[in-house]
């Protein structure tokens, strides 16, 4: 059965009035439940983490600094909400759910985080709506508990993941890759295992070529045991923040040449969302939407 973290407290950031939209972190679940895409089973509630796994990743001083909400004001300036308790609590749950995933991932091939995708938080810092590095905290537990040996993280986010680049830049069991918009944020990159970035306006074809050109001899050559995926749907040509020109079909095409390859190849994988931010509500969520769809089709 394909499992599900969510829990009421992802869409807190609602209060906020942000202008992002996100109301997804709602609608998303409520979607995949009426067009019988999953159904109420499918879906658990993350704990918050426990420090102890956090600190293989994010140092204590900059961890202590931002559950006592005590962030430099250039800090909190860079995480893009209201810092809160209620924030830093959400971002505990997410990660905690990434951490779960992978238990689930074990077990029945894939498993999925409805938030998450923090890739922008630093080992020191937070950035970009990112404070704890969902994917970075859960590939070091795999590592730190011998249940994995060697892990890849593939970011497909519009954005380059700058803060998980950063992160594993001198640990040779995690291969970090990122395909991002060229002239997009972060404007000052990191240095990943594999960066690719493209173009404004590149099209379905441009970019799916590209994936399938490199993402097959990468694994090939690394050969990891674990694969976590940053399923980011701001790709779109519709996206307020992307600048890449994909279609919604062509979206799903990436997501599926991704989820069959770590089928075709036995390979566990933890899937978190990611950014997106279109014009349009209804195609961020239909986005969203079409990956857990092919996790669905493809895994069982």
């Amino acid at each position: 059965m394909l499992k599900i973290a969510f829990n009421s407290i992802y869409k807190h950031p609602l209060k906020f009035g942000h202008r992002f939209p996100m109301e997804k972190y709602e609608l998303l679940p409520q979607q995949l439940i009426r067009n019988n895409i999953c159904n109420k089973f499918n879906f658990f509630s993350p704990s918050p983490i426990d420090k102890c796994h956090v600190f293989s990743t994010h140092c204590s001083s900059y961890y202590n600094n931002l559950i006592n909400l005590s962030l430099s004001k250039l800090d909190q300036r860079q995480i893009g909400f209201p810092l809160s308790k209620e924030l830093v609590h959400r971002e505990h749950v997410i990660a905690k759910g990434t951490i779960d995933n992978t238990h689930f991932a074990f077990k029945h091939g894939i498993s999925m985080n409805i938030a998450g995708g923090t890739h922008h938080a630093y080992r020191t810092k937070p950035g970009a709506f990112c404070m704890l590095n969902d994917q970075a905290i859960a590939a070091n537990y795999l590592i730190d508990n011998k249940l994995s040996s060697k892990v890849m993280i593939i970011d497909l986010d519009v954005h380059q993941g700058d803060g998980t680049a950063s992160i594993f830049q001198n640990q040779d069991s995690v291969f970090t890759l990122s395909f991002h918009g060229r002239k997009n944020y972060p404007f000052r990159k990191q240095k990943s295992d594999f960066d690719l970035a493209f173009e404004d306006d590149t099209n379905d074809e441009v970019y799916l070529n590209a994936l399938q050109e490199h993402l097959p001899e990468l694994v090939d050559s690394f050969k990891p045991d674990f694969i976590f995926y940053l399923a980011g749907v701001d790709v779109l040509k519709n996206d307020k923040l992307g600048r890449l020109g994909l279609s919604l079909d062509g979206c799903k095409d990436r997501d599926r040449f991704v989820l069959e390859l770590c089928k075709k190849n036995a390979i566990p994988v933890q899937v978190s969302m990611g950014g997106g931010y279109s014009i349009h509500l209804k195609d961020i969520i239909n986005a969203h939407s079409n990956t857990f769809e092919l996790a669905q089709e493809i895994f069982f």
